[in-house]
């Protein structure tokens, strides 16, 4: 295999995974595609580009490649290409918080500071912590 089929194969998979991951279309064509596909299995991958590009590189690596060794590689390394290159360029989205944990009500604590001890039989003068 040459190395620029390689390259064409990478961004060929970047482009039409992006295209109906995160793009309208024209005449909003991909955005009533993603609203029929639901939130069954098509509406799920069409919503993730790590999934997606894996379903878009098969057919181009069965295309490209010569022999199973070499189609399963280029699988790979189609949906691995676009996937990088969906990183580079989409770099200004934000990275989801980390999940917070609520504390149940009524407890109050600082994480993982220790809890301050209250003064024992109405010692004056005492902040309540030994140490």
């Amino acid at each position: 295999m040459k190395f620029y089929h390689l390259a064409l194969g990478i961004l060929a998979v970047w482009r039409v995974t992006h295209f109906l991951q995160a793009e309208d279309g024209p005449w909003d064509v991909v955005v009533r595609l993603r609203a029929l596909a639901g939130t069954g299995f098509w509406g799920k991958l069409l919503d993730c580009f790590y999934c997606l590009s894996l379903w878009m590189s098969a057919p181009l690596s069965w295309w490209l490649g010569e022999d199973w060794p070499e189609r399963g590689l280029l699988w790979l390394s189609f949906s691995a290409g676009a996937i990088l290159l969906e990183k580079i360029t989409n770099r200004n989205t934000e990275v989801p918080p980390a999940v917070f944990v609520e504390e149940p009500a009524g407890e109050k604590t600082d994480g993982m500071l220790r809890t301050e001890a209250k003064p024992d039989r109405g010692e004056a003068g005492t902040s309540g912590s030994k140490i």
